[in-house]
């Protein structure tokens, strides 16, 4: 049994890093039958970040008020982090990125079947190793680290292929009203934020309690192989 299984994040977004964590536990500990059908969709934090990206300290001292105040922050997930093991290190971390790029790298890796793998390469380059993920050539060398031709990702990344079709899932996401990330839709019952694995597991298996009165009712015809 397949259950469709979306979630809208950000790359530079740490609760996201750690709701990849607990997403990845759940799935690994789903019973034998249960399948998921995991996308990743697009969402910017920070839609008006110049491309370059901007020098991280002076950026986020004016987004929360002060250095100590972001600083605060960032213990905070470093703390909640700790037991999914998700690695941060933000001395590295030097600038904050535009992320545009890198969803555009995730729709790629989605059509080559990669995509979970390269998210979390990516978050792991940005968080955990302070990483550049708004670099063209930063983003080819993680991608190229989880299977995906490095050369068809730069020259992917070189034209405009796959940026109207980004920019139409971030535009769908607001529409749907998502406002924060992570934002889960797992068989049509929404979550936001970081929620625990134990909590992703059961929504997982309750929606596919909802689907098994369905494929009852609709038993597969003898000899067709199941899937």
């Amino acid at each position: 049994m397949q259950i469709q299984l979306s979630v809208t994040s950000d790359f530079v977004c740490p609760w996201c890093y750690i709701g990849e964590k607990r997403l990845a536990r759940a799935i690994e500990s789903l019973p034998t039958g249960i399948d998921v059908q995991l996308q990743w969709l697009p969402f910017e934090l920070n839609p008006d970040m110049p491309l370059e990206g901007m020098e991280r300290r002076s950026y986020r001292s004016r987004k929360f008020g002060s250095w100590e105040h972001s600083q605060a922050m960032d213990a905070q997930t470093v703390l909640a982090g700790r037991d999914d093991g998700a690695s941060f290190d933000y001395e590295a971390i030097k600038r904050t990125p535009n992320t545009f790029l890198a969803h555009r790298v995730s729709w790629f890796a989605q059509r080559e079947g990669k995509q979970r793998a390269f998210v979390e390469a990516a978050f792991q380059a940005y968080f955990a190793h302070g990483r550049d993920i708004g670099s063209e050539s930063v983003l080819a060398e993680v991608a190229g680290g989880t299977g995906l031709d490095r050369d068809a990702v730069a020259a992917f990344l070189s034209s405009d292929d796959g940026a109207t079709s980004v920019r139409a899932l971030e535009r769908t996401a607001l529409e749907r009203g998502v406002r924060g990330v992570p934002y889960l839709d797992i068989g049509g019952t929404t979550m936001l934020g970081a929620q625990p694995a134990e909590t992703i597991l059961q929504t997982i298996i309750e929606a596919a309690g909802r689907l098994a009165p369905r494929h009852a009712e609709h038993p597969r015809s003898p000899g067709v192989p199941g899937r």
